[in-house]
């Protein structure tokens, strides 16, 4: 049976419940509770000793304690609907968008977040080791999230998808992105018309009420 280790408030297990929801895996879920830091838990680092969510535990066994991981494992465990691309050119266009999405976005999300909410004063970074907070980041993650909407926004011009003509895992990361992108009081709005049609769009999907 695979086990995903989950956080339901939290953007990065969230990728991975779409996905999983996107290839239909049967799976079972435990909770980690981040609120209350269950994730340091020496119970819990005896499953991840990163100390993060989400983590995978295969029908073998092996943990995986990323959404790298998590994806490359369950596209090939279960290759249908394909979602890292067909040809050597989609899949190279979906990883580079996909990586973008991840640095430009959710980690702008993360940096602005981090570094500027009390309760995480110690916590500026995810993981097993304490970092204080840098004030100066909340405000450039600000200004990056910005500027990824209007990336995103001029990406999707004219498409259905973020990249190729196919939904894809780029697709998942952006939904969760763009969603996330409320903890720091920031959304889409009539500047970006593409993104929003877009968000219309995905909001039509079961898996994206998960």
């Amino acid at each position: 049976m695979i086990t995903l280790y989950d956080c339901s408030t939290a953007p990065s297990p969230r990728r991975a419940r779409i996905l999983l929801a996107e290839k239909a895996v049967f799976h079972e879920t435990v909770q980690v509770d981040l609120r209350n830091g269950e994730q340091l838990s020496e119970a819990y680092r005896q499953i991840n000793p990163f100390c993060t969510v989400p983590a995978l535990r295969t029908e073998s066994g092996l943990i995986l304690t990323d959404n790298a991981a998590i994806t490359a494992y369950l596209e090939a465990r279960y290759p249908e609907p394909i979602l890292l691309g067909v040809t050597p050119e989609e899949k190279a266009e979906i990883a580079s968008w996909n990586w973008r999405i991840e640095f430009e976005g959710l980690m702008a999300i993360a940096e602005a977040l981090r570094n500027s909410t009390p309760a995480m004063a110690r916590r500026a970074l995810p993981g097993p080791v304490d970092y204080p907070q840098i004030p100066e980041l909340a405000q450039r993650g600000l200004a990056r999230l910005q500027q990824f909407f209007i990336t995103l926004n001029d990406q999707l011009a004219g498409r259905e998808f973020v990249v190729t003509n196919r939904f894809s895992i780029a697709d998942i990361t952006a939904v969760v992105a763009v969603d996330f992108a409320r903890v720091v009081k920031l959304k889409p709005d009539e500047r970006h018309p593409h993104l929003q049609h877009w968000r219309a769009a995905m909001a039509k999907r079961a898996s994206m009420s998960l």
